[in-house]
C-alpha cells in the first residue's frame, strides 16, 4: 500500500533509533570495550554489527516476555532502577536534524511518543532533549497491558488524542514499530537511522521508508502554493 499523507492527522513517533541516537550510543559503547582486543578501527567495525545483529533477538525477547505477563515485573523493576539512577547526557543525544523536524511536526500536528521503555527513563529523556514541550502523548511500555508489536500501544494513544488510528502514522526504526502499526490499522513509516535494515522495513508492511525523521516534515507538510 502506498503511504497516503491526505489522510494523516495525527503522528506516533518511536525513541530509540528513531529520535535518539541510540545505536550509535551502544556501537560507542562497544567499541570501547572490543578495541582491547581488535584495536580501534576493526573493534568500531565489530562494534556496528553486533549491535545491528542483536536487534532482533532484542525484540524477540521483550515479545516474548509480554506474551508471558512477565514485562510488567520487569518493567517495574526497571523503574525503580532509573529512578535511582539519572540519565547522561551522552543517553539524550538526538539523531541529526531531529529536533528542527518535531518542532515543524508538532506546528501541524499532536504528536504522541510510543515506547517499550518506562515512564521515567522516557520523560527524562523527553525533557533533557528538549522535546518535551512538542509531545502531546506519552505511551510507554506500562502503559499498557500488551506492547509494541501489538496493537494496544497506538489504540491507546489514538484515544488520549481522539483520532481515529486509521488517521495516524506509527513512524519508527524496526519492524515492530511496522507491526504495531498495521496491527491497529495505521500508516507506518519505517526510518533507516537505527536498528532496522530497508528490506525488513518493507517486509513488515512498512508504507513508506525514510531515512530518518529529519525527512519527514517535507513528507508530511506541504509547502504553501
Amino acid at each position: 500500500m502506498a503511504f497516503d499523507a491526505r489522510t494523516i492527522r495525527a503522528v506516533f513517533l518511536d525513541v530509540d533509533g528513531t529520535l535518539r541516537d541510540t545505536d550509535d550510543h551502544y556501537v560507542a559503547q562497544f567499541t570501547r570495550w572490543l578495541r582491547l582486543v581488535f584495536g580501534l578501527p576493526r573493534a568500531a567495525r565489530h562494534a556496528r554489527t553486533m549491535v545491528m545483529r542483536l536487534e532482533k533477538p532484542g525484540n524477540d525477547v521483550l515479545g516474548l516476555l509480554d506474551v508471558l505477563g512477565l514485562d510488567g515485573p520487569i518493567g517495574r523493576l526497571s523503574e525503580a532502577l532509573a529512578r535511582r539512577r539519572p540519565l547522561r547526557l551522552s543517553a539524550a543525544r538526538l539523531i541529526p536534524g531531529i529536533a528542527d523536524a518535531v518542532q515543524q511536526l508538532a506546528a501541524r500536528y499532536p504528536l504522541a511518543v510510543i515506547t517499550v521503555r518506562g515512564a521515567t527513563a522516557t520523560q527524562a529523556f523527553l525533557q533533557a532533549s528538549g522535546l518535551d514541550a512538542q509531545i502531546a502523548v506519552v505511551v510507554h511500555g506500562l502503559s499498557t497491558p500488551r506492547t509494541k508489536p501489538q496493537a494496544a500501544p497506538l489504540l491507546h494513544a489514538a484515544a488520549q488524542l481522539g483520532v481515529p488510528v486509521e488517521a495516524c502514522v506509527m513512524v519508527g526504526d524496526t519492524t515492530v514499530d511496522i507491526l504495531a502499526a498495521k496491527r491497529a490499522g495505521a500508516q507506518a513509516i519505517g526510518v533507516l537511522s537505527g536498528f532496522g535494515e530497508e528490506a525488513e522495513l518493507r517486509a513488515a508492511g512498512a508504507d513508506l521508508i525514510l531515512p530518518s525523521v529529519a525527512q519527514l516534515p517535507g513528507v508530511l507538510i506541504k509547502p504553501n502554493p
